[in-house]
């Protein structure tokens, strides 16, 4: 295996200029979604003059960037940045914070895809040593609207079949340059949920003459949590929030109908499943018992994010050569989605998460993820550069050996 503890880092830091100025133009011209032409631009033109062959989503602004190395012993490897935004304010009084009302990178999304044109650039500087191919992927549409589902059912997977994976997430709750992840599931699925009870309105002083929804829609919530408590394995989880609940018009009127959301995460299909089935069977045999009925619908989420144990294996081989101590095994997933899932679904490997907490402030208490005050320390960027590289570089040399 080659030494390149201080190489790749060195790489890093010798893009980081031009990275973090790349990260500040898209921060305060954030794009949500699936289409996000401003900056896909900016990312392109960052990347021109690189021996890297294009390919671009047909549904999406997304794209992959090939190199191919200067010999082919068989192995590609993906790097995966996405590149959309929040639908939330700015309130980090940044000189580069949001220009776009509503719309803010408040989970790194800025960050990420701009570490990979970092990366991009960095191994194009080595491509002829490079024993196989790196397939970059700039995708949009993480934040629900499943950017890398539709890249992928868009052919752009199969254009160079890769053999591994990889994605880095920032993490402003660590401390900075700490990489954390583990092997299985990573991240939960991500279902969300859709209730309509529907009884018959009425005069609220003679609910006798009605059929009353809420009180109906009270008792599927209660029942819904006793069930999750009661009858999902803590071993094999899932948590269950109703997040919103709507009806009425009038304090004296019973309305005809209440509307209630939610979202189901669950760490494995098994229990997933279960827990959609069971939920619309007791919110629709509830408001039967009550002379009501209950229409649900679940729409599907991302997948449960799975880490193939042997990428992981990797990454903390690597961790420790670019940095002694900063590698931090997760004893535990984390209930939030990804849909770079949909990727590690068709492909073994992994995501970590790369700590970010700003200069001389206590992680724990630093703003979260989709915060409207979330920042990041901008010099750990290089070590995500470099962490993309030797993932790269150590995957195509060796494989998963």
């Amino acid at each position: 295996m080659n030494d390149f503890s201080t190489d790749w880092i060195a790489a890093g830091e010798a893009e980081l200029a031009d990275v973090v100025a790349l990260r500040r133009a898209i921060h305060a011209d954030p794009e949500i979604g699936n289409q996000c032409p401003r900056t896909t631009a900016k990312l392109r033109a960052a990347l021109d003059g690189l021996p890297l062959e294009i390919h671009e989503s047909t549904s999406t602004t997304g794209f992959i960037a090939i190199l191919r190395g200067g010999g082919d012993n068989g192995r590609t490897v993906l790097l995966r940045g996405d590149m959309d935004a929040l639908p939330m304010p700015e309130e980090t009084g940044l000189d580069f914070a949001s220009q776009v009302p509503n719309a803010m990178h408040a989970c790194g999304h800025d960050s990420h895809c701009s570490m990979l044109v970092g990366a991009a650039r960095a191994l194009s500087a080595r491509k002829d040593s490079l024993p196989g191919t790196v397939v970059f992927m700039f995708q949009p549409g993480e934040e629900g609207h499943h950017g890398a589902r539709f890249m992928i059912e868009d052919g752009l997977l199969d254009v160079q079949r890769p053999d591994s994976a990889f994605a880095l997430h920032i993490y402003p709750n660590a401390r900075a340059g700490a990489i954390q992840t583990r092997p299985g599931a990573l991240l939960a699925s991500t279902d969300a949920l859709n209730f309509t009870i529907r009884g018959a309105g009425g005069h609220a002083a003679m609910p006798h003459d009605a059929m009353d929804p809420i009180p109906v829609a009270a008792e599927i919530v209660t029942a819904l949590s006793v069930f999750i408590a009661r009858q999902i394995p803590a071993t094999d989880p899932a948590v269950l929030s109703i997040t919103k609940i709507e009806a009425g018009s009038a304090y004296n009127i019973i309305p005809d109908e209440v509307q209630m959301i939610g979202t189901l995460r669950t760490l494995s299909q098994k229990t997933r499943e279960k827990a959609r089935e069971g939920l619309k069977r007791i919110a629709e045999n509830i408001a039967i018992a009550h002379g009501c009925t209950a229409d649900v619908r679940i729409d599907d989420g991302y997948p449960v994010t799975m880490c193939d144990p042997r990428a992981v294996s990797l990454l903390k081989q690597i961790s420790e050569d670019l940095e002694p101590g900063q590698w931090q095994p997760m004893p535990a997933p984390i209930m939030g989605g990804e849909d770079f899932s949909y990727v590690l679904r068709e492909v073994p490997g992994a995501m970590a998460f790369i700590g970010v907490a700003p200069e001389g402030s206590e992680p724990a208490k630093n703003p979260p993820l989709h915060n409207t005050k979330m920042t990041i320390e901008e010099s750990v960027m290089a070590k995500g550069i470099a962490m993309h590289c030797a993932y790269a570089e150590r995957f195509l040399e060796n494989g998963f050996d």
